[in-house]
């Protein structure tokens, strides 16, 4: 994984300063690529820990054609929790503390801070026990699992397997999660907008398009979450695996993030894991618990703030 940090501290150093929607503000670059090879272990930080079982649980949500952020908490699964929360206290029924900007203002106000997270346990409470609740305040929209299952009533994922399957040298392995008819509808749209697969010598290669990347928090979730989605898929499909290729749109370092880059690049990389999967169910209906990473001894976490 030393590419990784070598993209980090390019991003830093040749970034263009650039105002973004969270208002935070970004350090970014326009188009760059990462290339891993499968075989030669599991493409997970190890210069960071990542939290291996919120991967899991979130892929296997996408694959569900899910969207609504219960089964995610059901889980203890929280990645998802802001954009639901912030449609929730948006609407006409919330009648607790004003949360304009709350992504914000919970890192520079600590009393607000307290505030926000006695509302945030209620909702994810509320999400939780009210099945009217839950559908009403949970779902975010059409976002990727309704794409990947259900893209204008086509299956993406079972049609990409079946097309591996019977004609493993097409150039139209493909699922595209950016689907402009619905873009509004969703809660955030897609950023990784659209992914390819390559089989050749016996393997399956994944190129994952990213349009919009946030490179510290969110890249190493998307590289490990692609990653297991290409041994799953090969597995289904009764290959080994190739190579997982990370293509990018606008990569962006956000400028609050800058400390703990630094940290990270003082470390240095360990032995990548290996995946050890262990279970006789399809992609679709495979359990967390049957995904497991051997020999993960990453370096410890590095906490930053998550800009909405």
């Amino acid at each position: 994984m030393k590419q990784y940090q070598e993209l980090l501290a390019r991003i830093m150093n040749e970034g263009h300063k650039k105002e973004d929607r969270t208002g935070v503000g970004t350090y970014s670059l326009f188009g760059a690529q990462m290339r891993f090879d499968l075989e030669e272990g599991f493409p997970i930080l190890t210069t960071k820990r990542v939290p291996f079982g919120l991967i899991k649980s979130e892929l296997l949500w996408f694959l569900h054609g899910d969207t609504n952020i219960k089964y995610l908490l059901e889980h203890n699964n929280h990645i998802w929790d802001e954009w639901a929360f912030e449609k929730w206290v948006q609407s006409e029924e919330y009648t607790g503390p004003d949360m304009a900007d709350f992504g914000l203002r919970v890192l520079e106000d600590e009393s607000f801070k307290e505030i926000y997270d006695q509302e945030m346990k209620s909702f994810q409470e509320k999400i939780l026990s009210d099945d009217r609740f839950a559908e009403k305040y949970g779902n975010l929209g059409p976002v990727y699992g309704k794409q990947w299952r259900d893209f204008g009533g086509v299956d993406q994922m079972k049609q990409v397997i079946q097309s591996i399957k019977e004609n493993p040298d097409s150039r139209r392995h493909m699922v595209v999660a950016w689907n402009p008819t619905e873009v509004d509808s969703m809660a955030l749209p897609p950023c990784h907008t659209l992914f390819q697969f390559y089989v050749a010598d016996g393997k399956l290669s994944c190129q994952l398009y990213q349009r919009s990347a946030d490179f510290f928090l969110g890249v190493p979730f998307n590289i490990a979450s692609y990653a297991l989605l290409t041994h799953l898929i090969a597995r289904e499909t009764g290959l080994g695996v190739g190579d997982f290729v990370h293509t990018f749109g606008d990569l962006h370092l956000y400028q609050n993030h800058i400390e703990q880059a630094n940290l990270l690049l003082e470390r240095e990389p360990k032995k990548l894991p290996t995946l050890d999967i262990q279970s006789n169910r399809s992609i679709f209906d495979i359990l967390p618990e049957e995904i497991q990473l051997i020999d993960y001894h990453p370096h410890k976490g590095i906490k930053a703030p998550i800009a909405v």
